[in-house]
Parts: C-alpha cells; structure tokens; sequence
C-alpha cells in the first residue's frame, strides 16, 4: 500500500494545487512534497534489506492484454525513490525567492512529474513502465516551453522529437517481446525477462538497440546527447535541476531494470560498442566543458561525461559497475541539484553567466565560497565526497571489463577536475570588478538548500554503508541473473 501512496499522493497534491492561488502554492507544494519525502523515509525504515521485491501491489489492468497495474520496490528501485523524494522538495525550495506567472500551474506540474518519475522506478510490468516513461515527458515539456528562456518553443520541440523516437522504439520492443511470451501474452516483468532471454543472438541484438537508443537519449550518450546542453540552459532553473537530477536517471535506471536482464546474450555482444560510445562521451563532453564560457552550459556538459561513466560501468556487467552505477546516480543527482542552483544564485545577482566576467566573489560572501567549494569537490569526486564513492565502484567496474577503457575513461575525473576548479577560480577567487563590487547576502531559503546538500554530499562520502547495504543484495541477484543467462 506504500507503494501506491508513493505514486499517487503527489499527482493529487498536484491536481488540488490548480486550485490554489498566491504565496500559499510554493508553500503548499513545498509541504505536499516533505510528505512525500516522510512517506519514503517510512518506506525505508520498513524495508527488509535483501535481494527480494517488496512492497509489491498488483491489480489486473487491461486483462485482456496481459496489462497489470504492477507496482513494488526492491533496493535498487527505493533508492531512485528516495532520490526522486528528497530532491524535488529541494527543487521547489530553490524557487521561494521567484516569482513564476500562472504559480498554481507550474508547481502542479512540478508535482505532476514527481508522481510519474516515480512511477517509472517502482513499475513492474513494461506497458505501465511505458506509460510512466511518458507521463514524465509531458511535464517537463510544458515546463521549459511555458517558462523557458530565448529560442524555447525551437529548443524544446527538439528535446520532444528526440526522447518521443527513443521512447517509440522502446515501445516496438515490448511489444515485441509481448508477443514472444509463453502462453497468455503479458508484460509482466518476468515473463519479459523470460521472452527476451529465449531469443537467438540477433533477435536479443535487435532488441538491445531498440532499447537501449530509448534509455540512451534520455542519459544522453553521444552521439544521442545533442538536445541536452540548449535544453538544459534554455530551460528554467528548477526545470534543469529536475532533468539533470532526476529524469536523466530514467535511462541509466532502465538500462539496470530492464536492458541487462531482458537481452542479457545481447548486451554481451553489443556492450563493447556502447561501452565505447558512452566513453567517447566522457572525453567528448569533458573537453567541451573546458572551454565552456556560460557557467550553466559548462554544467551542462560535465552532467554528458558523468553520465558516460554511470553507462560504462552498468554495461561492464559487474557487481562493482552496476553497484557503482546505483550510488553515482544518487551523487550526480544531489550534486549537480547543487551546481544548478548555484548557477541560479548567481545569475539573480548579476544577472550573467559569463565566467570571465565574474571574480573576488569570496570576498564578499565567503560563506557562499564554502558552500560552493564542497558541492564543486562532491562534483570532481574528492575523497570523503559522495562523488567519490560511485566514481570509485565506476572504475573498478570498468577495469574489470578492460584496462585500457577504465584508463580512458578515469580522464573524466582529471578533466572534471581541470573545468570545475578553473571555473572556481574564475569565479569566486582573485579581485572584484565592476560586475561583481557587491553580492547581496544569501536569503534563508538559499542557504537551507545549500546547507542541506552539503550535508547529504559529506555525510554519504563519509559513511556511504546504509545505501550500499540498501542496494547490494540487490545488485547481486541481478547481476548473477544476468551472468548466468549470458553463460559465464
């Protein structure tokens, strides 16, 4: 029952907010939203760490189609809720000092995509999978077409005719393997797996690409990543902190649910060109942030290579890999939440992003310096950082699978680092000048935000143990499934 009040109540906090008008909506929002997130937290003190599904609820839907209202969350799938829960408050408190037009629509659709983001982490039958795919595409759509910057409606309509072909193929796919199911069709998770992993090498090749062209423009990987950095600057702040933190997790989340285990024979003789596709990315997207002058822009990219690394090393197909995978999705999440707004922050006081433009801001504010620089170092993956953490698992993964790539692609902790403290630099450190002579005081509401992710990235870098355990067992059962069906 959990399970369907995790889905449900932010989609009827959304409907109820239409209704609402003035100042009340951001609070209103903010408080539906820390329910939602206290409803997780009592999901997690429920949760039986082990490698089985729980919280499950099933409902026949369509029977006549083998159609299921199938829901429940084992390890993997609670932590991309507890993500999903803990940043989307967070996401409506970077706004409280914004005055958006038409409030009561755009935090409805704030809430509205909530409940279809987690829908998608908590489906287990592949239509409603689908549908909650595409539930989540359509708020984030209006989002950033209602309330997006310069050249929006062309920006946008690119974002939705990308992820609309990918998501299509996706669909071809399942009903591909639909068909192929044993006896009465369905779209239940098992029996996907099931079909899926009965199909010869090309069959399981075709329906990797199909798959996996879907899961990989929503990360993005290159060469599929071309919507995502005019998407990602034309978009709102807070519509960018929901598709870098949260929706680009779809894909990577996807490819651990239901690429690895549905064509396992698949990923094992297509892996090598994803795998090489996703750490061109890496390098590709590293490189261009480095001479990135738009501060969100830079962003923008490094959000690409860190992404090519969580693919790598869920297509490594090792504990470590997919285990890594899982905890860089909740680290990119929280961090690159952070560098977003701090993007925000200073765009409001000086209105550009331009990094040569800016400097000697620390001598003005150094509390905002300090705040800065650890969401910086979560991001560039310092020890005792959550970034460290996942990044870490990531190579090991990646080096088991090959030496020579895990090497190439380690480049994106050194070039990360070269982008991100340069900028730093830029920014925050040297003299003032006329842009930057003053630097209004942090509101309240932008300090709480601040200080709470500087909480989650030094506590879960320093004591990553209760997330590891959570997603462990899980990770196990799933990639031993996985190995065994490719016969290793």
């Amino acid at each position: 029952m959990i399970t369907l009040l995790l889905i449900f109540f932010p989609l009827l906090a959304a409907l109820m907010l239409l209704f609402v008008k003035g100042e009340q909506v951001k609070k209103i929002a903010l408080g539906a939203t820390i329910v939602e997130f206290a409803i997780t937290v009592m999901a997690l003190l429920q949760y039986q760490q082990g490698n089985t599904t729980q919280f499950e609820v099933s409902y026949s839907w369509i029977k006549s189609l083998g159609i299921n209202f199938h829901v429940g969350m084992d390890g993997i799938s609670l932590l991309m809720v507890l993500l999903t829960t803990f940043l989307v408050p967070i996401i409506i408190l970077t706004s409280f000092n914004k005055d958006y037009r038409n409030p009561s629509r755009f935090y409805s659709l704030v809430l509205a995509m909530q409940f279809a983001l987690v829908g998608v982490f908590v489906s287990l039958d592949g239509f409603l999978f689908y549908i909650f795919w595409e539930l989540a595409l359509i708020p984030i759509y209006f989002i950033c077409l209602l309330w997006g910057g310069e050249n929006r409606a062309r920006i946008t309509f690119k974002f939705f005719v990308y992820t609309l072909t990918g998501s299509l193929m996706m669909l071809g796919a399942m009903i591909y393997l639909y068909l192929k199911t044993e006896g009465v069709h369905s779209f239940e998770i098992a029996a996907l797996y099931k079909s899926g992993q009965g199909l010869d090498l090309i069959h399981q090749g075709y329906v990797f690409w199909a798959i996996f062209m879907a899961f990989a423009i929503k990360m993005p990987i290159f060469p599929f990543h071309t919507w995502q950095p005019d998407t990602y600057t034309v978009a709102p702040a807070q519509g960018t902190m929901l598709l870098a933190g949260i929706m680009l997790k779809m894909g990577t989340y996807g490819v651990i649910r239901w690429l690895l285990p549905i064509v396992p024979v698949g990923v094992a003789s297509n892996a090598n060109i994803a795998i090489t596709l996703s750490v061109i990315g890496i390098v590709y997207a590293s490189c261009i942030a480095i001479v990135q002058k738009d501060f969100k822009r830079l962003i923008a990219y490094s959000s690409i290579a860190h992404v090519g690394l969580i693919s790598a090393g869920i297509l490594a197909c090792n504990v470590q890999g997919v285990q890594g995978g899982v905890i860089q999705m909740l680290s990119h999440g929280v961090n690159v939440v952070g560098l977003f707004f701090i993007v925000d922050i200073l765009q409001k006081r000086y209105g550009t992003r331009d990094i040569a433009s800016l400097g000697g801001i620390r001598n003005l504010n150094p509390q905002f310096a300090v705040l800065f620089l650890i969401v910086l170092l979560g991001s560039v993956a310092l020890p005792l950082t959550n970034g460290f953490v996942g990044e870490f698992l990531l190579l090991n993964g990646v080096f088991q699978y090959g030496a020579w790539t895990a090497a190439i692609a380690g480049l994106s902790v050194i070039l990360g680092a070269v982008y991100m403290l340069r900028s730093y630099q830029s920014i925050m450190l040297g003299e003032t000048n006329s842009v930057t002579v003053s630097f209004a005081p942090l509101s309240s509401s932008e300090k709480a935000v601040l200080i709470i992710l500087c909480a989650a990235i030094l506590g879960f870098g320093v004591y990553p143990k209760p997330l590891l355990d959570i997603a462990g067992p899980s990770v196990e059962k799933l990639v031993d499934g996985v190995r065994l069906a490719m016969g290793k």
